[in-house]
C-alpha cells in the first residue's frame, strides 16, 4: 500500500493504494478542495500497465468535496474512458454524495455504498 500526502498540510488528504483484482482502489481520507488538487490528481493516475485503467475511489473518510474534486474526478473519468477504463466511487458521505448528485456526476461515474459493490459492478 503506498500512501500520498500534502507536504505542506499534511493533514488535509491523504490517499492509499491497494489493488484488488487488478482494480486500483484508492482510499482517500480528508478535505477536498483546490489546496489538494495535485494530491488528488496524483492519487487517481492507475499506474503504468498495458492494460485499460480501473480505479475505484473509496470515498468514505472524505468530509468535504469542493467544485475542484469534482473537476478532477470528471476528467479521470474522461481519460481512462477514452482507454477503455473506468472510475467507480465508493462509499461516499451523504453529504459529498449529495454535492456528486447535485452537479450529476453520479449520472457520469457511478457510484456505489461499498467498495466491495463497485468492484463487483
Amino acid at each position: 500500500m503506498t500512501h500520498i500526502e500534502n507536504a505542506d498540510r499534511p493533514d488535509r488528504l491523504r490517499a492509499e493504494h491497494r489493488i484488488v483484482d487488478g482494480v486500483h482502489v484508492v482510499a482517500l481520507r480528508g478535505e477536498i478542495d483546490h489546496d489538494v488538487r495535485a494530491v488528488l490528481v496524483q492519487a487517481l493516475r492507475a499506474g503504468d500497465d498495458a492494460r485499460p485503467p480501473r480505479i475505484v475511489a473509496d470515498l468514505g473518510e472524505v468530509t468535504f468535496m469542493d467544485s475542484s474534486g469534482i473537476s478532477v474526478f470528471v476528467s479521470a473519468h474522461q481519460q481512462v474512458s477514452s482507454t477503455g477504463g473506468w472510475v467507480r466511487i465508493a462509499c461516499a458521505q451523504e453529504s459529498v454524495l449529495r454535492v456528486l448528485q447535485l452537479v450529476g456526476v453520479d449520472a457520469v461515474i457511478p457510484c456505489h455504498p461499498t467498495v466491495e459493490q463497485a468492484l463487483a459492478d
